[in-house]
């Protein structure tokens, strides 16, 4: 008898539709072993990206089984393309995809009429990928589950679509509106400076616009700020970098060493 498959479904819609909040963190390196390592912590979702990082589909790939093995979602932030760069990470398996600088209500429209099947959207079909187990999903569940189990991001980082964000935020066919504060904060020319009040008016709105319309806030922030953007509405945020990390803990060995007294080695060289 065959066995019956079903997509896999994602850890973060989950815990969302369950009252809590997801907890991502970002990869900057290519290595999927550095995303399983993020994986084994029991964080809910991995962010991966082909906007800032030259990372091919063979990386994105290895990076997307190695967050499955310990049922940790994969996002994978796409390039501004054609409608192939938005859906190929999905076939891969990705668990969700977010859209950089959305722009538009149009844009937003187009992004979901290429990224959702139908009844909601003109995605192309195929099915024999990752995703679809291989053509061995039956293809209205297929269909159905996509639709369900993944999520798409468009992500508010410039004050253009600021006018239209009501609008956008009321458009059926996605899940959550990003806000990303280190480009708006560049795009109103004051980079770097999320105190700016335009860039705290913009994240209180995106959050508050997001909840009126039954979209998911999400964000990056920090341990300092986690609370407050909890507070605030969002209920998907990104905290942290495998580059920060290393960093951070790299740096911490150096800083602890240079203040251990250890006694001068200088006899060992006979000097």
């Amino acid at each position: 008898m065959n066995k019956e498959f079903k997509m896999r479904p994602s850890k973060v819609l989950n815990k969302l539709k369950n009252g809590g909040v997801a907890l991502c963190t970002k990869m900057n390196l290519s290595d999927p072993r550095a995303v399983e390592i993020a994986a084994m912590s029991g964080i809910d979702c991995v962010w991966t990206c082909q906007e800032h990082v030259g990372n091919d589909y063979r990386v994105i790939q290895e990076q997307i089984l190695a967050a499955k093995a310990y049922d940790c979602d994969l996002l994978c932030r796409v390039p501004k393309g054609s409608y192939s760069d938005y859906i190929r990470p999905l076939e891969l398996d990705a668990t969700g995809i977010m859209i950089p600088h959305v722009m538009s209500l149009q844009e937003a429209k187009d992004i979901v009429k290429t990224t959702r099947f139908h009844p909601v959207g003109r995605r192309p079909l195929d099915g024999g990928n990752a995703d679809g187990k291989y053509c061995q999903v039956p293809l209205k569940d297929y269909l159905e589950q996509a639709n369900r189990e993944r999520f798409v991001i468009l992500q508010i980082e410039d004050p253009e679509p600021l006018d239209e964000l009501d609008a956008i935020a009321a458009l059926d066919g996605y899940d959550m509106l990003f806000f990303g504060p280190g480009d708006f904060s560049h795009s109103i020319g004051d980079p770097g400076n999320f105190a700016n009040p335009l860039v705290q008016e913009t994240r209180k709105r995106i959050a508050e616009t997001a909840i009126k319309h039954g979209k998911i806030a999400g964000t990056v922030g920090s341990l300092a700020n986690y609370k407050e953007l909890v507070d605030m509405g969002y209920r998907f945020i990104n905290i942290g970098a495998d580059v920060c990390a290393l960093t951070a803990a790299y740096a911490e060995i150096v800083r602890t060493v240079s203040g251990i007294d250890v006694q001068s080695t200088k006899s060992i060289y006979g000097k």
